[in-house]
């Protein structure tokens, strides 16, 4: 399609198709650049693959004989809190490759053409889903390898994955936003530290909750990866038996939690991206 066609007039012979078929087609091809740019740097999958392997790996041989876990095995109850520390940091990468993107000058000459500027997003959004959603396999995969096990049924278990990867497309956008705040890609890693590591490591994913100090147990009952871990932990049938009952709403309905916590991430940073592009790319 030209670019009079993509422009011209609605009511015109040549502009008879919607706007919603436009944004469609741009946020596809954008998606299929940036999976096109994977096939073309395999590096970007590798690596973003090698390192679920190396977690699983670390936590399940290395301090699986030191943490008891009452009911339960270590290997189970980590699981979750790998995969959702794992699809977290992934989530960087939509921060870098668009503070990439703006420092190379690929923005300026998306600029040019006629297309949605949220069409951007979108691609480098879904690109980063597609990622996660490999690693997650990986991860599982080797957690089969390891010894963890799924004790639920087959939806229950599908359930999990689709609330894994929702979060993960959500927190892209949280990360793309931050990608098109700062001033150079060197910084992102840095800025993403300060965020994920407080909200991964001050949470149940590698330890039970109530075994923290009290004002770190009240951070970690509140914070969102909790939710999303106990939320994939009841999923996959690997919640320990007679855990504690939390006394906090989150935790007693995490799935419902999680969801909310997804709906309010892409509520309040979609827009603010999308307005951030706006503004970076036209300086």
């Amino acid at each position: 399609m030209t670019t009079a066609e993509r422009t011209a007039p609605p009511g015109t012979s040549t502009g008879t198709r919607s706007a919603v078929s436009h944004w469609f087609s741009d946020g596809w091809i954008t998606t299929r650049r940036n999976l096109i740019k994977i096939k073309r740097v395999p590096d970007i999958l590798v690596f973003t693959t090698l390192q679920p392997i190396m977690f699983v790996l670390l936590f399940t041989y290395v301090y699986a004989g030191v943490i008891n876990i009452p009911g339960s095995s270590y290997k189970e109850f980590i699981m979750a809190g790998i995969f959702a520390q794992t699809i977290v940091f992934g989530s960087t990468y939509s921060g870098s490759a668009m503070a990439q993107d703006l420092k190379d000058g690929i923005i300026d000459r998306f600029r040019t053409l006629p297309m949605s500027p949220s069409a951007v997003l979108i691609g480098r959004t879904n690109g980063d889903l597609f990622i996660n959603a490999v690693s997650l396999v990986v991860m599982m995969t080797t957690g089969f390898i390891v010894g963890w096990r799924i004790r639920s049924s087959f939806l229950e278990a599908l359930g999990a994955v689709a609330l894994l990867l929702l979060f993960a497309y959500a927190f892209s956008w949280v990360m793309a936003f931050i990608g098109m705040s700062v001033r150079s890609p060197e910084v992102i890693n840095n800025v993403s530290f300060l965020i994920l590591f407080p909200l991964t490591f001050i949470s149940n994913a590698f330890v039970p909750s109530d075994t923290l100090p009290p004002p770190l147990r009240v951070f970690a009952e509140f914070n969102p990866v909790s939710a999303l871990v106990s939320a994939v932990r009841n999923l996959f049938g690997n919640t320990p038996p007679g855990s504690p009952v939390a006394d906090n709403w989150a935790q007693q309905n995490p799935e419902i939690t999680v969801l909310i916590g997804i709906i309010v991430l892409l509520v309040v940073f979609v827009p603010l991206a999308i307005r951030t592009f706006a503004s970076v790319s036209s300086r």
